[in-house]
């Protein structure tokens, strides 16, 4: 097997040069009886710099040269495939054994690389991503790591509204739409972009299922998607549905759906949703949901849609509004234009 579980099976290896000056090489060379004795990183700002008492070089065949490394560990992150293969045959054929993570070249997608390491006698093996603890808990797990996409670094240039809830079946889908047609009706370029749980309703620009992606490709897939649609509509104003909620109590799985969402949305203002005598689900409340997100992401909470099916007397809504301060509307029933204003005014959006 050429998995490795375990910082003893690494220490066998040693010294080490590291391929990747960010979190996971600094994590690599931080193991307990790991000697790392060069890095290397392709990013000229790394260059140069010190980093883990090393001097960060852009060349791996002149730290080769210039060290005892037996082995080199490849810590690059998903989205750096093709650097990190270079890099491989690059030490394999210095006579270097190799380590590799997951997120950077799976072995098991490169047989051709384990008989080439075979070919010149050294060793080829793979961090595992411990798949196998899941498989004894659970019985199953998925064939290998399920994270794919590459990290985005971006900063949207356009207004983002988050669309958030206390729980799911409280409005957001709804909300998100209707706030979306009528700031189109009011004359601005609208992008509406849905994580929606089935992906099939519109109207919207784009529509996915999030809960079909690991979590931790969902703050990737919304923030490019942010990024795909300021390309395609140059929009004045984009709004992005959420799923669940930070902190409803009786479902807490999504929970961590929910917030990757709102990360990779990088608001700049939120609206909650929220369904008063929800029938069905357990929503901890609107205080706990507004201080959840504003301590999730920097941003603020100025406004709430509310869900009135389950409500008798329709004048409650003003309760709302008292209690928490910010705007609270019923966004089927006319308040979409007045929410919509609020969010203009936070934004400072020309109408």
């Amino acid at each position: 097997m050429f998995d490795v579980t375990s910082v003893k099976e690494l220490q066998n290896l040693n010294p080490f040069i590291v391929i990747g000056c960010g979190g996971g090489g600094e994590k690599f060379a931080n193991f307990e009886g790991i000697e790392a004795v060069g890095f290397v990183d392709d990013n000229p700002k790394k260059q140069g710099m010190e980093f883990c008492n090393n001097i960060v070089s852009s060349s791996l065949s002149e730290i080769i040269k210039d060290t005892e490394a037996k082995s080199v560990a490849i810590m690059l992150p998903i989205g750096a495939e093709g650097a990190a293969l270079k890099y491989a045959v690059e030490a394999i054929d210095n006579g270097k054994n190799v380590i590799t993570s997951f997120r950077s070249l799976s072995l098991l997608e490169n047989k051709s690389l384990l008989k080439f390491a075979e070919s010149k006698e050294v060793v080829l093996k793979e961090i595992s991503p411990r798949l196998d603890v899941i498989r004894k808990i659970f019985g199953l797990s998925p064939p290998k790591c399920t994270e794919i996409l590459p990290k985005l670094n971006y900063t949207p240039k356009t207004p983002v509204i988050f669309v958030g809830g206390t729980s799911q079946e409280c409005g957001k889908r709804t909300t998100t739409r209707v706030l979306g047609e009528t700031a189109k009706e009011k004359g601005l370029n609208v992008a509406v972009i849905s994580t929606d749980e089935m992906g099939i309703e519109g109207p919207v620009d784009a529509n996915f299922r999030a809960g079909s992606l690991s979590v931790m490709d969902v703050a990737a897939a919304v923030l490019g998607t942010i990024k795909y649609m300021e390309k395609e509509k140059n929009p004045d104003i984009i709004f992005v549905e959420g799923q669940s909620s930070l902190t409803e109590k009786g479902n807490p799985h999504p929970r961590g759906l929910s917030a990757s969402i709102l990360i990779g949305s990088m608001p700049d203002a939120v609206v909650v949703c929220h369904r008063p005598n929800h029938p069905f689900r357990e929503p901890r409340g609107i205080n706990y949901e507004v201080k959840a997100i504003e301590a999730v992401e920097p941003t603020k909470v100025i406004g709430i849609s509310l869900n009135m099916r389950n409500v008798g007397d329709k004048k409650d809504i003003l309760k709302y509004e008292e209690k928490y301060k910010i705007p609270a509307v019923d966004i089927k029933n006319g308040g979409a234009s007045r929410l919509l204003d609020v969010i203009i005014d936070h934004i400072g959006l020309k109408k």
